[in-house]
């Protein structure tokens, strides 16, 4: 059959077949009489439905593709061939027959069981022995129940097999069934005429050679005698209903119950990004800083959110979807050029609130992001992380840069200067909270900083670096846009030392006003 289904426990009825089977072909037994012994034997395995004692077993399959043997449009015709087996590996399945047995017939089912080979699949391998009730082995629960009938727990569930009926059941049955055919057979011909006596006897006899003399003749049938005769179920079998564990049988390997780690919250995560050739200029430039961090932080999101887990820190939302109050805590994304070629290569992601087991590892799973202009993903890998210390230890000549964005060799600076361009949040008046200065100071207490003493704005007509700030993308493309598309190069003198790293104002979670320690 294709379709898929595990005979789990095996049927009485595949048992007995699978023991005749065995005598023919191991113990060269005569096709023309069955041995007496191997007679009553069976009809005592009949007359009473077995118990089981299942092992753990895994549900598996394979699939073929069977030629049929005619072509169609010049090629072979094939029709796919779903298989199914049970996969019980070291465990033991036990039957027991709740019958007795003469000596002779124990010796020849123990010779059977022994020499048993497989349960009616030539590739099914079995290794079977007959084992006596006072084995301790034998703690037998699969039972037959009646269909309807009351589940012994909850775990339970009912399973239809196939079994024989008994050898007089079944030569009840025969009775009745070769009676009602042979009383169908008509007795006259297509015109009417009544058949003769020897052609209505012939008739009657082609019709009681459709059944099987008795019960093992039916145990011998072979699949195309019943398909050509149309038998739905072969002669002399029943359904009967078993009780089984529900998991019995289980669709997958079963995992074992890890605990799973959660590994504790970071406030630095940091990703090396690079192009498949190695061609460093292939990278962004510095002044895509804010639409890099803004693709990275749109991959982190779908991302965590493919388990259906809400991740504050990387949304800066709660579970409804309002913004997070409070500090500036959750997650920013700076993009650094480490190397200073003018070419963003690392991105640092930095939560006050902590980096937890489900933002790890979003950003572990992100492998590539992308760029304007690009002809390839960018990759992406984890270089570090952990705590400021760990990342204030970073080597080579990028880890010098990476103290200044961290507070200098000191750990914390009065004196900082712009990196990326400072984007006021609201609109800029002369004096006052809404004035440059004003908004500076704004955005230090709600970052619980102390305020500025000094702010210095760098003349873009006689400073290099505020000429360069002047290309910054200064507008997020997913966000709304600053109340003023301007970009301030500033210099900032605090009251007292500070750690980093400082992001300020608008776009401030995506690398825009990001501030790096400057020498005293």
């Amino acid at each position: 059959m294709n379709e898929g289904l595990i005979e789990w426990p095996p049927s009485p009825w595949r048992l007995l077949r699978a023991l005749l089977s065995t005598g023919y072909t191991k113990c060269q037994w005569s096709a023309d009489s069955l041995p007496q012994t191997a007679r009553t034997l069976i009809e005592k395995l009949s007359s009473r439905l077995p118990s089981y004692r299942l092992p753990p077993a895994i549900g598996a399959h394979s699939r073929h593709y069977m030629p049929m043997g005619r072509f169609k449009s010049a090629r072979e015709e094939t029709t796919m061939v779903f298989d199914t087996w049970a996969q019980i590996d070291d465990g033991t399945l036990a039957v027991r027959w709740d019958v007795e047995l003469n000596a002779d017939e124990t010796d020849l089912l123990a010779r059977l069981v022994s020499l048993l080979g497989y349960l009616g699949r030539a590739e099914s391998w079995v290794d079977a022995e007959l084992c006596m009730d006072s084995d301790p082995k034998l703690a037998f629960e699969v039972k037959t129940g009646q269909a309807g009938e009351d589940m012994p727990s909850v775990d339970w569930e009912q399973v239809s097999l196939l079994a024989p009926l008994s050898m007089h059941g079944y030569s009840e049955w025969r009775r009745g069934a070769v009676d009602a055919a042979i009383a169908a057979v008509p007795v006259t011909t297509a015109k009417g005429k009544p058949l003769g006596r020897k052609a209505l006897a012939k008739k009657r006899t082609e019709v009681e050679a459709t059944y099987p003399l008795d019960l093992v003749s039916c145990l011998e049938t072979d699949t195309a005698w019943l398909h050509r005769l149309g038998w739905s179920q072969p002669p002399g079998s029943r359904k009967v209903m078993y009780w089984r564990p529900r998991h019995v049988l289980e669709s997958a390997a079963p995992r074992p119950h890890f605990r799973k780690f959660e590994p504790d919250p970071v406030r630095f995560m940091l990703l090396s990004m690079a192009t498949a050739t190695g061609n460093d200029h292939a990278l962004p430039s510095v002044a895509r800083a804010l639409p890099q961090a803004e693709l990275l932080h749109a991959a982190l999101v779908s991302r965590a959110s493919r388990r259906n887990e809400h991740s504050p820190v990387i949304t800066g939302c709660d579970e409804s979807g309002s913004p997070l109050r409070g500090p500036h805590e959750h997650a920013h994304l700076l993009s650094l050029d480490l190397d200073g070629d003018g070419y963003l290569d690392h991105v640092l992601i930095w939560a006050p609130m902590g980096l937890d087991a489900r933002a790890q590892d979003a950003v572990r799973a992100v492998r590539r992001t992308f760029t304007k202009g690009g002809t390839a993903p960018l990759r992406l890998a984890l270089a570090a992380c952990g705590s400021r210390q760990e990342m204030l230890s970073f080597p080579g000549a990028g880890g010098v840069l990476l103290k200044t964005v961290l507070g200098g060799s000191s750990g914390s600076a009065r004196k900082w200067r712009s990196l990326t361009p400072f984007v006021a949040p609201r609109y800029l008046k002369k004096s006052g909270r809404n004035s440059l200065t004003g908004q500076v100071d704004a955005e230090l207490a709600s970052r619980g900083l102390p305020p500025a003493e000094a702010v210095v704005v760098r003349d873009p007509h006689t400073d290099s670096m505020a000429a360069a700030a002047r290309k910054h993308v200064r507008v997020r493309r997913r966000g709304a846009a600053p109340p003023v598309d301007h970009g301030f190069v500033l210099d900032l003198t605090l009251s007292t030392p500070i750690q980093g790293p400082l992001l300020l104002g608008y776009g401030s979670h995506f690398g825009l006003g990001a501030f790096i320690a400057a020498e005293e």
